[in-house]
């Protein structure tokens, strides 16, 4: 579900309390659709004008922003940084979000300026206004190709979008009302009237209303009797009270574990299979429930080149090994070449220059059955002998090569699908901007020219407690494995698992024996981290660093080792505190 104009003015009722007053100190814009003002008190508020979760809301998340600001931010530091919110409106049911600022300009001049996020799926915007009412800039600059009616470019004056012919609940009750109890025809279903005549009202909500009304979610105006015509004016006059007096309560439902949508009030059109649950406030529920889709489709916007380079080099790698297999199996029938020439060699006086083939008793084998050998016309019978002779030390000689061919292009796509895990799990900026750099490195993509300017930070590994205290770090990409694992203590537990790519853990012992809560905490963890998260009962091998080695020149995260125990786990998303990020 999307933030309909109803529950955003539930979220706004919400914040004004604790925004109104409040001075910006910083503009931060980590994605092209997201912008976070961080207010003194260390709150932070999340504007995000994106065409699929367009929102505003205080957030606990924490984002990683660009190198380099893009201009918009720019923009709003040079005209926010410091000014204070005097106002929060939302204009009747409308999805529209208005916050007046009292700004100071570089000279010292007071003056107003204005923030307006449109909620308006893909027409979504973000503008800032200027005391006038001009625009300064938008997020999404509009011309007259794009809407010929409503331009928003720099320099034009600020109109709200028209508005819809609809009533509302707020300030249109009695109309509202009134026709509610006229109703629609009879053919009519409840939730598309209400979708049609009523502004703010989404479908969910239309489909809770008719469920209400006549218990069911596809009721029909002819299907109602009189008592059930009279719930309906009644149900919408509850919720035209509950919008007036802001009495509104944070819902969010799930389905298998995962939250599938939200709302205002209460939600039982889903039967059992749905779970509804409250929460304290609107924004920990926004941030509940788009976090995980915001990962996803981070995670598929920033590795997409990442994926794209990674996945076409494995799959070439591939393709080579099955080629170089299928050479290989040729070199296993080379002893044939040496007997022909051999029985070449051994029947010379019975050939003669010219023959094509030759047929003679192979008395190498029991019974000595006839043997037929193709020859070239144009070599005498010696050069014939001569030739399978060349061509059985040759294929001796490709075999070992071959061998080692093999095992180098199942090593390289055995490293390419640990890199595919690796985007699969990052979640930050910095972690893809050091996956590029390892694809850099290894010859797989191309040096950008910001490559040092990306990379100017140093990131840690993620760390975690274990129940009974002991550290546990886990590698966030194959460079990151390898620096963790040479760090390490000696006598540390270092667990990975079992023919299976992922992170490297280090379970951080102080010198001494661990406890089995904690090996099995940690080997949770590096099954989290894996390509078996979705399996169970998954096999994690575990021995002291001591015993885990680097081989000379191979790819970052390769390591060998032998002397190992292994735990059998279920991978669980980390419920151990967690103490770094």
């Amino acid at each position: 579900m999307s933030l309909d104009a109803i529950c955003l003015r539930a979220v706004l009722s919400e914040l004004q309390p604790q925004l109104l007053g409040a001075r910006i100190d910083k503009v931060q814009q980590p994605t092209r659709d997201q912008v976070v003002l961080l207010l003194r008190g260390n709150l932070r508020v999340l504007i995000n004008a994106g065409p699929n979760q367009p929102r505003i809301q205080l957030t606990k998340t924490l984002r990683d922003n660009p190198a380099q600001p893009p201009m918009f931010c720019m923009l709003l530091r040079k005209h926010l940084v410091g000014a204070r919110i005097l106002k929060i409106e939302q204009p009747d049911l409308e999805r529209v979000v208005i916050l007046t600022l009292q700004a100071t300009s570089e000279i010292g001049e007071v003056g107003e300026r204005k923030l307006i996020l449109e909620c308006m799926g893909r027409r979504s915007n973000l503008i800032l206004l200027d005391a006038e009412g001009r625009i300064l800039d938008c997020l999404r600059r509009v011309d007259f190709e794009s809407s010929s009616p409503r331009q928003l470019l720099p320099g034009l004056f600020y109109h709200l979008p028209a508005p819809m012919n609809k009533l509302s609940l707020l300030t249109q009750c009695e109309e509202s009302l009134a026709l509610a109890a006229r109703g629609g025809q009879d053919e009519q279903q409840l939730d598309k009237w209400l979708l049609e005549k009523y502004i703010g009202i989404s479908p969910l909500i239309a489909r809770e209303i008719a469920l209400h009304t006549a218990n069911a979610t596809d009721a029909r105006f002819g299907d109602l009797s009189p008592a059930q015509r009279e719930a309906f004016v009644s149900e919408l006059s509850s919720l035209s009270d509950a919008i007036k007096e802001n009495h509104f309560t944070p819902i969010i439902l799930f389905r298998d574990g995962k939250p599938v949508d939200f709302s205002y009030r209460t939600i039982t059109q889903y039967g059992a299979e749905t779970t509804v649950e409250p929460r304290e406030s609107f924004s920990d529920l926004l941030d509940e429930f788009y976090d995980v889709r915001e990962r996803q489709e981070l995670s598929a916007r920033r590795g997409r080149e990442l994926i794209h380079a990674a996945s076409t080099a494995r799959d070439r790698m591939a393709r080579k090994a099955e080629n170089l297999k299928r050479d290989y199996a040729v070199t296993q029938d080379r002893d044939i070449l040496r007997l022909r020439g051999d029985l070449i060699t051994a029947n010379l006086y019975r050939m003669e220059s010219g023959m094509s083939h030759f047929a003679t008793e192979n008395f190498y084998a029991e019974n000595c059955p006839t043997i037929d050998i193709p020859l070239d016309p144009l070599l005498t019978p010696q050069q014939n002998a001569a030739k399978y002779y060349k061509q059985y030390n040759k294929a001796k000689t490709a075999e070992f090569h071959l061998r080692e061919q093999i095992e180098k292009a199942e090593n390289e796509r055995a490293y390419l699908e640990s890199v595919l895990q690796e985007i699969a799990q990052s979640e930050t900026e910095q972690e893809f901007n050091e996956i590029r750099h390892e694809l850099q490195e290894t010859g797989y993509l191309k040096r950008g020219k910001d490559t040092k300017k990306e990379l100017k930070r140093a990131f840690a590994p993620l760390e975690f407690r274990s129940s009974t205290g002991l550290r546990i770090l886990v590698g966030r990409n194959n460079v990151q494995n390898d620096l963790l694992t040479k760090k390490a203590d000696k006598r540390d537990l270092w667990l990975h698992t079992q023919k299976i790519h992922g992170s490297h853990v280090i379970l951080c012992c102080e010198g001494a024996v661990p406890d089995e809560q904690s090996v099995r905490e940690a080997a949770a963890l590096a099954a989290w981290y894996s390509q078996a998260r979705e399996s169970s009962n998954v096999p994690v091998d575990y021995t002291n660093v001591k015993f885990v080695k680097k081989p000379a020149g191979a790819r970052p995260g390769k390591v060998i080792y032998e002397t190992y125990r292994t735990v059998y786990v279920t991978p669980m998303q980390p419920i151990i505190e967690k103490k770094h990020k």
